[in-house]
């Protein structure tokens, strides 16, 4: 931030600074001791650590939790002296000294662990559970965003659209090409009616839906329509922005061309637009070929529309 923030990077700063300072309060971290018990929130990490692995490093507790090393031998030296940890040599490496959790420390974590599903519990119990789903994906929105390291290796899984997905779909989409292409709601209104549709229909013997989720977040769509007897049509692919460069657009393009061989269609079509670069060149890829384009004025902005085709 050469020469101080921007107005909005202020904006930003001071918001998640907010949420931090609602965040420590609300789960009692400025307290002396966490969750009314002798250790210090570092100290009850540590421990945690320590409790779901067989056994760890001080070299690797302090490279995971970002700890400075004098610190840490502080605290496992404390641990030491009540007896909480124990340590041996690594067999594959006798210069390194392995931690795992004593008896004795096992008796002291569960309490802690305990206490602290009482104290979430306690916190989301008076949320329904549509509010309790949109606090989960909010925070591994805030997760990913921040760079969380497992959320951008987690297994991507394929599943067909599940209650509110059709709703979720056509509004981000709608978000991105308006982040990304400038486009107006009017693109909210195609994609909703052409999804309501899709819903009401609800014809699994012509028609599919695909929803790629990482981490329990949906990151991805595509939808087969019918279009006649021997026409499919692909519809409403989108892939976002994090989990764009992993092959999942053509993931979700193969599988519209194996179900739309599989129920007996001659000819699978897709409608797209010139400045959709990324979508077009998996179309390419996957054997479509472009076989008419018409310019047209739609979404607030002058485009190409182009119809591509791919016999089966």
């Amino acid at each position: 931030m050469t020469g101080g923030p921007t107005l909005a990077q202020a904006d930003a700063i001071a918001a998640v600074r907010r949420f931090s300072r609602f965040y420590t309060r609300q789960l009692g971290l400025l307290d002396e001791g966490l969750l009314k018990s002798d250790f210090s929130l570092t100290e009850a990490r540590v421990l945690y650590e320590l409790a779901i692995r067989d056994a760890v490093t001080a070299s690797d507790l302090c490279r995971d939790l970002g700890l400075d090393a004098g610190y840490l031998s502080r605290i496992l030296k404390a641990f030491d002296q009540h007896g909480l940890i124990a340590r041996a040599a690594s067999p594959r490496d006798g210069r390194q000294v392995l931690l795992t959790l004593t008896q004795a420390g096992r008796a002291a974590f569960e309490p802690l662990d305990r206490a602290s599903q009482r104290e979430v519990g306690t916190m989301i119990d008076r949320l329904v559970p549509e509010q309790t789903a949109a606090l989960v994906h909010a925070m591994r929105t805030v997760e990913r965003l921040m760079g969380a390291p497992d959320s951008a290796t987690a297994p991507i899984t394929l599943r067909r659209h599940g209650l509110g997905d059709i709703g979720w779909i056509a509004r981000r989409q709608a978000i991105l090409y308006a982040e990304e292409y400038g486009w107006d709601e009017t693109f909210e209104v195609l994609a909703a009616e052409l999804l309501a549709g899709f819903a009401k229909r609800d014809d699994s013997r012509t028609e599919r839906s695909w929803v790629a989720e990482r981490d329990g977040e949906v990151i991805g769509s595509v939808f087969v329509m019918r279009g006649s007897e021997t026409v499919a049509k692909l519809r409403l692919l989108y892939v976002e922005p994090a989990a764009r460069g992993l092959g999942l657009g053509r993931k979700l393009v193969d599988a519209c061309v194996d179900f739309a061989r599989e129920k007996g269609y001659r000819t699978l079509t897709l409608w797209t637009n010139d400045v959709l670069v990324p979508a077009r060149r998996i179309y390419q890829q996957a054997g479509f070929t472009c076989v008419a384009a018409e310019p047209h004025h739609s979404f607030g902005k002058d485009l190409i529309g182009e119809t591509w085709a791919l016999a089966l």
